[in-house]
């Protein structure tokens, strides 16, 4: 049985499966200090609708061979911004005006960045 990933190990790996589908300006943030229902945040841009669905396929079947437990996945149907919740790990998809729109990096300005490499 091999050992469970840590978080950044985790991050890195979902970092890496939306840059092999061209995500854009992936984005990863440690927030164990800030909220009690994750540790961390990955943000990416995808350019259509139909690029954030194949970034959010690619995340989710990463979180099922990794045996990250899914919690849920939201705003699939429009493209727009999906969020995959895989418990310790929350990853938002944006579309570029979507993302600039809401601005999470800003609102979570306060998170230390984590390395996720391109």
């Amino acid at each position: 049985m091999t050992e469970p990933l840590d978080q950044l190990e985790q991050v890195q790996r979902i970092a890496g499966a939306i840059l092999d589908k061209k995500g854009e300006e992936v984005v990863a943030l440690d927030v164990r200090e800030l909220v009690s229902f994750a540790d961390s945040f990955v943000l990416a841009t995808g350019t259509s609708d139909r690029h954030v669905k194949t970034l959010s396929d690619a995340v989710t079947e990463l979180g099922r061979e990794l045996g990250l437990e899914s919690h849920g996945r939201e705003g699939y149907a429009d493209g727009r911004w999906v969020l995959i919740d895989l418990g310790d790990v929350i990853v938002h998809l944006f579309q570029q005006e979507v993302r600039e729109h809401y601005d999470l990096e800003r609102l979570w300005g306060d998170a230390p960045a984590l390395a996720v490499g391109e």
